[in-house]
């Protein structure tokens, strides 16, 4: 089995988190994805303290999480910010994996109670800007794959004998969100009238998490991970899986550069850290979002890539 992944924060992004989280849980999912017999390579182009994307492997287990991002002047309730909680969820929802024999939607809601324990006396889990993550486990046992996707990164399954992936994706975020972020597309990116658009646009969205009707994401409520996507394939029939959060996704289901086929063949031959190039180079090619109008001009972006055999 081969590892690889590459991760960038989005380009010219300050750091939103507390001063005082360490990076200590990025670490730890680092040094375990190095543990396989097998090979990893990584790429990490950025401050891990300002990138609220995460990703972790062991030899049988792949976690990636990407933080919803705080826009400036919202407030969130919580004095640790979004880089710590995609850490702490991360790595905590790596070790479950490992130890845990449990279906994979048991351990994201036992990984989700025991984040929030970590700071329910100090931080206002009540407020509806608490840090959350959208989330992919990826889980080989005994002779099968397990699954499990919520919210809008991207898993693709790269299936034998099948000429297209499998892409399974939770696309609540963006039906809900497309009824809410007209006025936001139609403003330049920079602008302070986009500024406002957004943040207006992301607590009208914060209405709708984790409620029925609306989208769900991991928060603080345990419950969650049951509406989760999940699936189990024999493991012998899956060649490869990629896991994308939205920031590197958008090479093809926001700018239709390229299709999830070539993506996967990118990943396979180019490696993660070219996705990401390639993401990055359109990106500056409509920097005022004029083309394909998006929240965010860049984006935190990680993409992993797993092949087995």
């Amino acid at each position: 089995m081969r590892i690889t992944f590459a991760t960038e924060a989005a380009p010219g992004r300050q750091n939103t988190d507390a001063k005082e989280t360490a990076d200590t849980a990025d670490t730890a999912a680092r040094t375990n994805s190095t543990d396989s017999t097998d090979s990893t390579d990584s790429t990490d182009s950025t401050d891990s303290d300002n990138n609220e994307d995460f990703f972790g492997a062991t030899p049988d287990a792949f976690v990636l999480l990407d933080g919803a991002g705080t826009p400036e002047g919202a407030e969130t309730g919580c004095v640790h910010g979004v880089g710590w909680y995609v850490r702490s969820l991360g790595s905590t929802l790596l070790a479950g994996m490992t130890q845990d024999t449990g279906t994979l939607t048991e351990i994201l809601a036992n990984g989700i109670k025991a984040v929030a324990s970590l700071h329910d006396f100090v931080c206002d889990l009540t407020h509806p800007g608490s840090p959350s993550a959208t989330v992919i486990m990826v889980r080989r046992t005994a002779g099968n794959l397990d699954f499990l996707v919520l919210a809008d990164s991207v898993l693709i399954l790269d299936m034998a004998g099948q000429a297209e992936p499998t892409v399974v994706c939770d696309d609540r975020v963006d039906r809900v969100g497309r009824a809410h972020r007209s006025t936001m597309d139609g403003l330049a990116h920079g602008s302070a009238e986009h500024v406002t658009a957004r943040r207006e646009y992301v607590e009208t969205m914060r209405d709708h998490r984790n409620r029925e009707g609306g989208f769900w994401i991991a928060a603080v409520d345990p419950l969650t991970a049951e509406q989760s996507l999940t699936g189990t394939l024999p493991a012998d029939r899956v060649r490869a899986v990629a896991l994308l959060s939205d920031g590197a996704s958008r090479l093809v289901d926001l700018f239709e550069l390229v299709t999830w086929r070539e993506a996967l063949d990118t990943l396979e031959r180019s490696g993660p850290g070219e996705l990401i190039r390639r993401v990055r180079e359109a990106e500056h090619t409509d920097s005022d979002g004029s083309r394909w109008p998006r929240a965010k001009t860049h984006d935190d972006a990680t993409a992993a890539y797993c092949l087995f055999g």
